[in-house]
């Protein structure tokens, strides 16, 4: 099941809508190849983000001329976001990424919310068009193409999900879209946790759980969307007795790729997925809103490597 379809199948239009038809039809022009395109990502930490790589390698490989911009601010109240963002309007950008922790707190700073947006109550995409900011969520339509394999391939049963903000909500509205029958929602704050089952009420079955261990009791899969286990953190939010072979693990974590929970559940002979394939396909549909063109996965990919490769090249990962 691809991107879209996920959105339909929920009644959700996440797709590129608003990019430019106009731009789209004339992909082959010179005066399209020529466009310079600013974008950037907006959260902390994220000087280790694999971003900028695959947005500038994806512009360089459709001839487009790109400049990603780390922007990093940490604890970033109302006022700075909304003067943060009323520069991004204003200075060229075609649009920003937007990570921990700012995916819920930028919601009120926009102007217009995408369909899908907007029933998750997160962003991680805001494209500039006539200046009006507009929030997308392509984390959801991401994981939905990296998971939607292994949720297939895997028995019918309950997905845990550790962690209930920006990236929990989006991921969860993922399997919903991929016809997972019941999600188990544990956060360390549970007013996220309650938050999400509300927003997921008519898609799937929810249960809030009080702890790890009552999340994962008789599930078939688990995905960590906190983030715990992501540099400087060495920590796991799942204790490795819990981890067994008949289970499917993920992590949208890439940052180190082979997390603590990751290396922990391969050794216990679990299925993984490290958040590779969620960093390149959520990066691909945000690039197709900021610029018009779909990008080469393939180009985008190798940009992710290309950067894990150098971070990790002394590293004995799995």
């Amino acid at each position: 099941m691809g991107y879209r379809d996920v959105d339909q199948a929920m009644g959700v239009r996440n797709q590129p809508v608003d990019a430019s038809e106009t731009m789209m039809k004339s992909a082959n022009s010179p005066a399209s190849r020529s466009r310079r395109i600013l974008a950037g990502l907006l959260g902390a930490p994220i000087a280790q983000s694999a971003a900028p790589a695959m947005h500038e390698r994806a512009a360089d490989a459709l001839e487009l001329h790109c400049h990603y911009q780390l922007i990093e601010i940490a604890g970033a109240g109302r006022e700075e976001l909304k003067i943060l963002l009323e520069g991004v309007r204003r200075l060229g950008f075609a649009g920003i990424n937007v990570t921990f922790p700012y995916k819920e707190a930028v919601l009120e700073l926009l102007d217009e919310l995408s369909p899908g947006a907007e029933s998750i109550g997160a962003v991680n995409t805001i494209v500039v068009r006539d200046r009006r900011l507009i929030g997308h969520n392509t984390d959801t339509t991401g994981f939905a193409r990296a998971v939607a394999a292994l949720v297939s391939a895997s028995p019918h049963g309950a997905v845990a999900i550790i962690g209930a903000g920006g990236v929990g909500k989006a991921i969860a509205f993922a399997l919903a879209g991929l016809g997972v029958s019941e999600l188990r929602i544990f956060d360390s704050e549970q007013t996220k946790a309650v938050d999400l089952a509300a927003r997921l009420e008519g898609h799937l079955i929810t249960r809030i759980a009080s702890n790890v261990e009552n999340a994962l009791r008789d599930v078939v899969g688990v995905i960590n969307a906190s983030p715990v286990g992501m540099l400087p953190s060495l920590g796991s939010p799942v204790p490795e007795a819990l981890l067994h072979p008949a289970l499917w693990v993920a992590d949208a974590v890439y940052s180190p790729l082979w997390t603590p929970l990751l290396t922990a559940a391969k050794a216990k002979g679990a299925t993984v997925m490290t958040g590779r394939e969620l960093a390149i396909y959520a990066a691909a549909n945000a690039f197709e809103l900021f610029t018009g063109f779909a990008p080469s996965i393939s180009e985008m990919g190798g940009a992710f490597d290309a950067v894990m490769a150098a971070r990790y090249a002394t590293s004995d990962v799995a």
